[in-house]
């Protein structure tokens, strides 16, 4: 695991990143990182993510209190200590707004059709989950029932959440996301968006049996659509 000061730097760096893409705009945003000891760097509330320097983050105790740093933490910490907590995998979480997946969160509509290769490899369906006030526990409670299965989440007419092994892997899932929220966007402004056949998912699938079996557990690879457990055009309760 890398050193916190190390850590510090990856972080600010993954802040300006999304505020260079524009995944991020303002205030808007939240990172975390699980430390060695079992504490969580997380960015501070009120900063512009991509304005941010190391001395500017926050470490909080697994239970979210402060232990070092002279700002608040994000408003959102509630919702990364529901996802660290559930999943011993996850090193980090990362939410933000980018505005194509935001849409559909806006919209009501989850990106959970097989559409692209990558994407049913790597993260299979992104579910859209119920609305939770931001900044509260019933954000955390809206994903937390759902962690086993995805590593990324529309949060309703909120934006999205992406978790990984690190900052890093949560960062390129936020791209992923935003990628795919644009490609089906423009697809459907074409008139049509073809998804792939269960056969053609079950091909992908048995090129990645780390990734089924984790879904699945079991050796015979199916349909993505059955893997993931979240039907097209359906809101998560």
């Amino acid at each position: 695991m890398p050193s916190v000061f190390s850590l510090r730097r990856t972080m600010v760096e993954i802040g300006r990143r999304l505020y260079d893409r524009g995944l991020v705009v303002a205030a808007e945003g939240n990172l975390s990182a699980r430390l060695a000891d079992g504490a969580i760097l997380v960015t501070p509330a009120g900063e512009c993510k991509g304005r941010m320097a190391p001395e500017d983050l926050i470490i909080v105790d697994a239970g979210g209190k402060k232990k070092q740093g002279a700002r608040e933490p994000s408003s959102e910490l509630l919702m990364h200590l529901t996802a660290l907590r559930a999943r011993p995998d996850i090193g980090a979480c990362v939410h933000a707004h980018p505005p194509y997946a935001t849409a559909f969160a806006v919209a009501g509509i989850p990106l959970a059709d097989c559409i692209l290769p990558e994407v049913v490899t790597t993260l299979g369906s992104i579910p859209l989950t119920e609305y939770a006030t931001p900044s509260t526990t019933a954000v955390g409670a809206s994903i937390e029932r759902h962690l086993d299965r995805f590593d990324a989440f529309l949060l309703k007419n909120h934006g999205v959440l992406t978790i990984g092994a690190d900052l890093e892997d949560a960062f390129r899932k936020m791209e992923t996301v935003e990628r795919l929220a644009q490609i089906v966007h423009l697809a459907r402004s074409l008139g049509t968006v073809d998804e792939l056949t269960c056969h053609q998912v079950d091909e992908l699938l048995a090129l990645t049996k780390t990734l089924h079996s984790r879904f699945s557990g079991d050796e015979t690879p199916v349909c993505g659509n059955c893997r993931v457990g979240a039907p097209p055009a359906t809101v998560i309760p």
